[in-house]
């Protein structure tokens, strides 16, 4: 029957389009472009402008099957934390059919939030009934008016977190930024103000970001913990249909993503998808995940782990999740 409706439509579609008017020729229609958007190259941000100016349909037979939906403000937010497994976490979810996410990081409680909401939800893609709309900056959690903003969105929108030990996640942190700007200085001279001394340079955004504690305290104020999910990264890299599991739960989804959806590379050392969203291709991050760190002093490591360590037992007393960082 449906093949049967798709012949009529398409019979119809070149003679059925002077059927105006009698004697008023049907105006002229630009034809519609015939790539759908595509998602960004994993590990890698696509332009906000390429996101806006992408069809949210291509040809009426994509349109048909993908369903015109409408753009809703995100109902769910991956709100951090850098180097945290973010990117992971947001390929993954993607695999479920009724998650749909902006493929880019649009920043907008921290950096555009002066464009409106309008702009901002215009960047979201197109839903169905059921389906939750997802955004994930992971700048978001350590941005003071960040909670504000997003309670005053929604105080109902869900927040997602996931947190790695902060000392490994500083590393990956200075990795990252040593892979594009290699005349950094060391990660040690970064580490303290004085390294006679021992004080920690907490104004380096690297060390920053971990005081998880802190940030978290600013977002307790406009939200309740039990609205908060943290995931482990580490548990996303040894078990990540266990994390999705409870993502999915958290999200009110039905369990689709399980260990059937995984399979382990060991050349990168991280879970990979067995099928991503939209093809039937084994899929893993990109080429900037799994970089190898440099070799960090062990003494300025231990350093940082007495540093983090009263941080970190605060933050489990506060999400009630012991995360095994000490």
């Amino acid at each position: 029957m449906l093949f049967l409706w798709l012949y009529m439509f398409y019979s119809c579609a070149g003679s059925c389009a002077g059927l105006t008017t009698r004697g008023s020729p049907a105006p002229p229609r630009a034809a519609p472009p015939l790539s759908p958007l595509l998602p960004a190259e994993p590990g890698e941000e696509s332009s906000l402008e390429e996101q806006r100016a992408a069809p949210d349909a291509g040809s009426p037979i994509s349109s048909f099957f993908n369903g015109s939906g409408t753009k809703r403000l995100p109902q769910a937010i991956i709100i951090g934390v850098k180097k945290g497994g973010t990117r992971a976490l947001l390929e993954f979810l993607r695999v479920h059919p009724d998650v749909r996410a902006v493929g880019a990081e649009p920043h907008f409680f921290d950096r555009n939030y002066e464009r409106g909401l309008a702009w901002y939800r215009d960047l979201m893609p197109r839903t169905l009934e059921g389906q939750i709309t997802m955004e994930k900056t992971p700048s978001y959690f350590v941005t003071k008016e960040a909670p504000a903003r997003i309670s005053s969105m929604s105080k109902g929108t869900k927040l997602i977190v996931v947190v790695r030990d902060p000392v490994t996640r500083a590393i990956s942190d200075y990795t990252q930024t040593l892979s594009k700007k290699p005349d950094i200085p060391t990660f040690e001279s970064l580490t303290f103000k004085n390294r006679t001394t021992g004080l920690i340079d907490t104004s380096w955004s690297a060390i920053q970001i971990g005081i998880y504690a802190k940030h978290l305290e600013n977002w307790l104020l406009y939200f309740p913990i039990g609205q908060i999910l943290f995931v482990s990264g580490e548990r996303l890299i040894s078990d990540p249909a266990g994390e999705l599991g409870r993502v999915q739960d958290f999200l009110g989804l039905k369990r689709i993503i399980t260990d059937k959806h995984f399979y382990f590379n060991k050349t990168k050392g991280f879970p990979c998808l067995k099928k991503a969203e939209g093809s039937s291709k084994p899929h893993c991050l990109g080429k900037t995940k799994g970089r190898t760190h440099p070799d960090i002093d062990q003494e300025v490591v231990q350093r940082l782990r007495d540093f983090y360590r009263p941080f970190n037992m605060k933050f489990y007393q506060m999400t009630g999740q012991d995360f095994g960082w000490d």
